[in-house]
């Protein structure tokens, strides 16, 4: 793990823009394949050893092997490290408010944990979420609050996903959250963040409804996860505006930044994966994958170009303190298990030819 400003000047590698249609080929089949595979369930990492075994091999709860992985999650690897950094009935780095510093202080470190495995059950998680959850409080009974208990929609929505991951699905204040959620949609599709109009940045509120339990959706949260993908699929989930390369770097932590594989994420997940407008992402993730079967960490954020750089540049004490996990320019275990879990979804979707369905 890198909480670093060693990496101000050079937290990204180099990337190529277009995707190339290579021979497509069932996962799981090669040598390389499996070499791939075994690294992802190998033991010093049980976080991500334990999401492959249950997302991408499809393991149940109760196999002996997920359960040894989950066991050891708190106690080894990126979540004991960032679990060992709490401080004791509180958060992490905070200053003022668990948002800052960015990228060091509690909300940050609450939305790597829920990526990594752990739950509520837990005391030292349930003890974080219920700290996380009372300094985001909004008035409305809701999460993601400001200091004046108004919602942001950003920080609304990953909590909202994070705290279904953690095991809060029932809880009334996230209940209350994707409520607001659905009011905050825009009525031909998507949401907006900081009132700049609905944009493919504005991506937090699809992952939420990702995670959110089918069973707990409601008519008017399908209207607007519908409007909300159709948006996405409408622009292939990079066009808009100006070409941006940071969309096209592979990128974790993503706090609240887009790029291609965050949208391929949760778009697969929604159950979009056969959507021929996909076809672009896809390739593209592809095109990225690596001789040996894996994926790199192109960069850590803040990965960003245009006004916000050269506005970070005018006042650099206010650019966020980059955290890293792995990496940049490395092979990723956290970007490699993503990649094989969204093209795992478009092969179940959509079998390679000669594929039995």
């Amino acid at each position: 793990m890198t909480p670093s400003g060693a990496l101000l000047g050079g937290e990204r590698s180099a990337v190529g823009m277009a995707p190339s249609r290579a021979r497509r080929e069932p996962l799981g089949r090669s040598k390389v394949d499996r070499a791939v595979l075994a690294w992802l369930l190998e033991k010093d990492e049980p976080s991500i050893r334990y999401r492959t075994l249950t997302e991408v091999l499809g393991r149940p709860e109760n196999d002996p092997e997920v359960r040894e992985a989950l066991a050891l999650v708190p106690e080894r690897g990126w979540a004991a490290k960032i679990l060992a950094a709490r401080k004791p009935g509180g958060g992490w780095d905070d200053e003022g408010s668990q948002y800052r510093p960015k990228y060091v202080s509690t909300n940050w470190m609450m939305l790597i944990l829920s990526d990594l495995g752990l739950g509520s059950s837990l005391p030292e998680v349930r003890e974080a979420c219920e700290f996380w959850m009372d300094g985001f409080a909004a008035r409305d009974g809701g999460l993601g609050g400001s200091s004046s208990g108004t919602p942001h929609y950003c920080v609304a929505a990953n909590m909202a996903r994070a705290l279904v991951r953690f095991g809060y699905a029932d809880d009334p204040r996230v209940r209350r959250t994707f409520e607001w959620l659905v009011g905050q949609a825009a009525p031909k599709g998507g949401w907006s963040c900081f009132g700049s109009g609905r944009n493919l940045d504005s991506w937090e509120a699809l992952s939420a409804f990702a995670v959110y339990p089918r069973s707990r959706w409601t008519a008017e949260m399908r209207e607007v996860v519908g409007k909300g993908a159709e948006f996405f699929l409408e622009r292939e989930l990079h066009r808009q505006g100006a070409h941006y390369p940071p969309w096209f770097r592979f990128h974790y932590p993503v706090h609240y930044y887009y790029d291609l594989l965050v949208g391929l994420d949760f778009m697969t997940a929604l159950g979009y994966a056969t959507d021929p407008r996909m076809s672009y992402a896809t390739e593209f993730l592809r095109s990225r994958r690596r001789r040996d079967g894996r994926w790199n960490l192109d960069a850590v954020h803040p990965d960003v170009e245009g006004a916000v750089a050269r506005w970070f540049v005018a006042h650099p004490k206010q650019r966020p303190t980059p955290f890293a996990l792995e990496d940049v320019g490395r092979p990723s275990k956290m970007i490699t298990f993503t990649a094989w879990k969204v093209l795992g979804a478009a092969e179940r979707a959509n079998p390679p030819e000669g594929e039995a369905t």
